[in-house]
């Protein structure tokens, strides 16, 4: 019995130790992986999924937009100097979209885009004068857009030659057996001054001298200038009207240096108008100018289109589309037009250079014909390379944002961190000025020059602020100011280089600005205001204003692509959302 026990109490203890050691034992593993755990989370960092740079060691809210913080993920060892990664989150979030570029075979079916706008057919001119002397008595024409159909009396006329001229008809009447010579020449003098037969005869079958005489349409047309008014005394042979036969016009496209061996006479052309956008009108191209415009390298190339329902206004824009013919079928690189960023002198992608990883790095491609919402590249990508097509702007944001190639820097900046932000964006940094000077030469330009142009930043800002106001009706105005402001930029005072640019640059801020002049949709104004942006900085930027600038950066607007505006003021208020997010955004440049 009593060895029994003694085995029963020895099958017990070592019961009991194994119980300990599987309890104790694995509890101990686990707290030392809780430690590890704890260590791990002590080393995770925060970041903004919209904005990169920032990184916190704990969770919250980001200081520049506000948006929770996200775990910050780990591994971007190895990228090289100019590479950039960006969080899955954040990539989601922008709906940051690539594609792999592939050959195309040029053919028929490609199409090659144009802008141009609608003006008079010179072929349809007419000019109505007076054939005789005389007061105009009655003037039936009273304005210029009036209509006029041939045959329609358009003014009534006193003329003393004219009163004379019966009188010889009426005595030479009486003697026409006589003086048969006599009597023709002086039927003659008044067909020449185009009375008809049907007026000389009842002149003569009256017997009585007619005051005052009527002048009629000898065309149909548009009144397109009035050149005198009642009571006014006309000579022989002096224009009156001029009526222009509007049934046909003339849609006449910039067409550049590298397309025009695109375009022939007889061509077809699909051509669309803001006025009409689910209306196509056909035309054929019937021009081409055999001169290049020296300075723009532009050529210009005419279409006529038949506009027997009068539709289409001289002066409104219009957008071609015009097949192209490409013989060769020469294998081209296509991307589309969304992928291309232009800064006014380079044209940029982004390239996605691991195809396990949300890697990219800015590079520099040259650029062919647009075709649509396509871009022939034609040096600067492979056949392969994976490309940003969609939210290019929200990585060149975060590019910037981490001290590497981007846009708006060609060299790299000083990256800004959550520890120093406020003082990032405050003032600006000896770096972002020495990055600034080496990517954005500056003109010296005259006095006149540049206070014309402080006249359209100013409207530019006016713009901004009814953006931000969400006040439609009130960006319609300062549309309208900016484009007759910039249209009074005397052009002539910049010479080489400098005028080039400006050329273009104007071209663009006004197209942009009659854009956002034609619509009231809040969100169409602050779309074709963000091109406008684009193009305003440049010339800011390359040609100055009178004052400091700050150029301004959301990455949320434009459906997280992001967008960049001018400011007078350092505090940051966003004319892309409004009352919505307001204060959304960052100082990137600050142009002296």
């Amino acid at each position: 019995m009593k060895n029994n026990k003694i085995f029963i109490y020895i099958g017990l203890l070592a019961a009991g130790v194994l119980l300990g050691w599987l309890f104790f034992g694995n509890s101990s593993e686990e707290k030392t992986e809780h430690q590890h755990d704890e260590v791990a989370e002590t080393n995770q960092m925060w970041t903004c999924s919209m904005h990169p740079q920032i990184m916190q060691p704990e969770p919250g809210d980001c200081p520049i937009c506000g948006m929770d913080l996200i775990p910050a993920e780990s591994g971007d060892d190895g990228l090289s100097v100019n590479e950039i990664k960006m969080t899955k989150n954040a990539m989601a979030l922008a709906n940051i979209q690539t594609s792999i570029v592939g050959n195309s075979v040029g053919e028929n079916g490609n199409t090659t885009s144009l802008s141009g706008k609608i003006v008079k057919n010179e072929e349809g001119n007419f000019v109505q004068a007076s054939y005789f002397d005389g007061r105009i008595e009655r003037l039936n024409v009273n304005y210029e857009g009036q209509e006029v159909r041939k045959g329609q009396l358009l003014a009534t006329i006193y003329s003393p030659n004219l009163v004379a001229a019966q009188q010889e008809l009426l005595t030479t009447a009486s003697l026409k057996e006589s003086q048969p010579a006599l009597y023709k020449s002086v039927r003659n003098k008044l067909k020449n001054w185009k009375l008809s037969e049907k007026q000389i005869n009842s002149i003569e079958e009256s017997g009585k001298v007619r005051e005052f005489f009527p002048i009629y349409a000898t065309v149909s047309g548009t009144v397109s200038e009035k050149m005198l008014n009642e009571g006014d005394y006309v000579k022989q042979g002096q224009p009156i009207l001029k009526l222009n036969n509007l049934s046909t016009v003339w849609a006449e496209f910039d067409a550049y240096e590298n397309q025009i061996s695109q375009f022939k006479k007889g061509q077809k052309i699909k051509i669309k108008t803001n006025a009409y956008p689910e209306k196509e009108f056909e035309a054929t191209i019937s021009f081409i100018n055999p001169l290049l415009n020296t300075q723009t390298r532009i050529v210009t190339v005419r279409a006529t289109i038949n506009n027997k329902d009068n539709l289409l206004k001289p002066g409104m824009f219009v957008s071609g589309q015009v097949e192209g013919v490409d013989s060769s079928k020469e294998k081209l690189l296509i991307v589309p037009a969304s992928a291309v960023m232009w800064t006014g002198e380079r044209s940029l992608v982004y390239v996605k250079t691991n195809p396990d990883q949300p890697t990219f790095e800015m590079r520099e491609v040259t650029i062919g014909n647009r075709n649509g919402e396509t871009y022939m590249i034609t040096g600067g990508l492979d056949n392969g390379d994976e490309i940003v097509t969609h939210g290019t702007f929200t990585v060149d944001a975060a590019a910037q944002l981490q001290n590497k190639k981007s846009m708006m820097n060609q060299d790299g900046g000083k990256t800004t961190t959550a520890h120093d932000h406020h003082k990032a964006t405050s003032s600006h940094s000896s770096e972002n000025t020495s990055a600034y000077t080496k990517t954005n030469k500056r003109f010296e330009v005259p006095q006149t020059f540049q206070k014309q142009l402080n006249k359209v930043y100013k409207n530019y800002i006016d713009l901004k602020d009814a953006l931000v106001q969400d006040n439609t009706a009130k960006a319609t105005e300062d549309a309208k100011a900016l484009l007759n402001n910039s249209s009074q930029v005397d052009m002539t005072l910049v010479k080489g280089e400098a005028h080039e640019n400006w050329m273009s640059l104007s071209k663009e801020i006004k197209a942009s600005a009659t854009a956002i002049s034609e619509t009231s949709d809040l969100e169409e104004q602050r779309k074709y205001f963000r091109d406008l942006s684009l193009h305003f900085i440049k010339a800011v930027q390359i040609f100055g204003v009178n004052e400091k600038v700050y150029v301004e950066f959301c990455p949320m607007a434009d459906s997280y692509e992001g967008a960049y505006w001018l400011s007078q003021d350092e505090k940051v208020i966003n004319p892309y959302f409004g009352d919505a997010m307001l204060t959304c955004g960052e100082v990137k440049e600050i142009i002296e």
